[in-house]
């Protein structure tokens, strides 16, 4: 690709710049590695002894716990455990309601559903998607399982993808409803086109967002104090001010971990100032994102998804949480931006693949070794962070040069028919 600065940029016509069809990949291989690694993540599962050991003890102690108190007509809002927005109550109580399983057994079958319904969409869509999706995630061993943010990621998915397909509206739903869940889909809007396909999403995305929240709290008091907790939450160990506090530790600081608020965490002088920060930060985040939507001017079909990952990452990087199955929903919104062959995000795909990995070795292989704040346990931890934090720079730099105002990106088989124009 050529840059061109033009002070009138020629119309190109559309057999001029027409891409391949996107292929879609062959379907009897993708499935029979997509099992191979699911078959290995659940023998994991079954004998959960890696590093720590116990991951699955969260749904089987924590989740369950959880449920049989949602099941009896509230929510756990009085344990600061309890951080997650109301619909997350609707994912507890699935599993319950899945006949012949235990808790634990349907809890993991839903996940696996809802990885499946991610390849799915992801082979419906195109590109390369679907292989990121089927051989990235294993590498986050098999801590997804045990999580709900498979499901999660599943609507973000579908969300984006709809909206890629230009239902607006259902897109819209999509992410309202996973909003309503975890917060985060609603960023999945980010890039979606000016004009009335970006009205029609975010309205449909409020009205189901807003729909659901009074649903939600004619069924169940108090849905909103969950807010009072992640208002309380400091700066987690493995979070970017997390590593920060880590290094200081080594070099003398007096800190030390403290679980609390469902996680462990710093406490100690000045991890306020480092939580404010991070705060600050995210505050910017937004607002280049906004910056960036006021700005841009050259689009493509693979703006909105590059604008998701790019949203996600910014808000993952700067947050005082970072916890192993965030890289779920990136390596997920990643496989999207790649069903696109004009994405310009790939080489943060690539970057999000190590970084996963370092991410199992965080978490559970040398856990023991990020709490103690080891020289080990620090350089994991910087060294996954680090690889975030230069995807989200990489993802923001990629994005504001697609979209720059004022260039003009032609093909470069093109490129010698623009100089000749008079």
């Amino acid at each position: 690709m050529t840059t061109h600065r033009l002070s009138t940029p020629r119309t190109f016509s559309r057999h001029q710049l027409r891409f391949r069809e996107r292929r879609r990949p062959e379907l009897l291989p993708l499935l029979a590695v997509w099992a191979a690694g699911r078959a290995v993540t659940l023998w994991l599962l079954a004998h959960d002894t890696l590093g720590v050991g116990e991951v699955g003890e969260e749904v089987r102690v924590l989740y369950r716990h959880w449920y049989e108190r949602i099941a009896g007509g509230g929510l756990p809002t009085d344990e600061t455990a309890w951080q997650y927005p109301p619909a997350a109550a609707l994912v507890l109580l699935l599993p319950g309601a899945a006949p012949g399983l235990t808790y634990f057994q349907g809890f993991v079958a839903l996940a696996l559903l809802a990885d499946a319904a991610v390849l799915l969409a992801l082979v419906r869509a195109g590109g390369d998607g679907a292989w990121y999706w089927t051989g990235g995630l294993p590498l986050l061993l098999h801590t997804p399982l045990v999580r709900y943010d498979l499901p999660v990621t599943a609507l973000a998915v579908a969300a984006l993808l709809a909206v890629r397909a230009g239902r607006d509206r259902l897109g819209g739903v999509l992410a309202g409803v996973g909003a309503l869940a975890k917060g985060w889909p609603l960023l999945v809007l980010t890039g979606t086109a000016p004009g009335p396909g970006t009205r029609r999403s975010w309205w449909s995305a409020g009205a189901a967002a807003l729909a659901g929240a009074a649903a939600l709290a004619a069924a169940f008091p108090h849905t909103l104090a969950f807010l009072r907790h992640q208002g309380g939450r400091g700066v987690q160990v493995e979070s970017v001010g997390g590593t920060l506090l880590s290094l200081a530790h080594l070099a003398g600081w007096r800190g030390r971990v403290v679980h609390r608020y469902g996680a462990f965490e710093f406490a100690g002088p000045h991890v306020a100032a480092v939580a404010a920060v991070s705060l600050l930060c995210t505050g910017l985040a937004l607002l280049w994102l906004v910056v960036w939507r006021v700005r841009s001017l050259h689009r493509s079909d693979a703006t909105p998804l590059d604008a998701a990952l790019a949203a996600v990452l910014l808000v993952t990087v700067t947050s005082r949480v970072i916890s192993p199955q965030y890289l779920v929903w990136l390596l997920g919104l990643a496989a999207v931006c790649l069903t696109s062959r004009n994405t310009t995000q790939r080489p943060v795909a690539l970057l999000l693949l190590p970084a996963a990995a370092l991410t199992s070795f965080a978490y559970p292989l040398l856990y023991g070794e990020v709490l103690a704040v080891t020289p080990l346990g620090c350089l994991l931890v910087l060294a996954r962070n680090g690889l975030l934090v230069a995807a989200a720079l990489l993802s923001c730099r990629l994005l504001w040069a697609e979209a720059a105002p004022d260039v003009l990106r032609v093909p470069r088989d093109t490129a010698a028919g623009v100089a000749r124009v008079p």
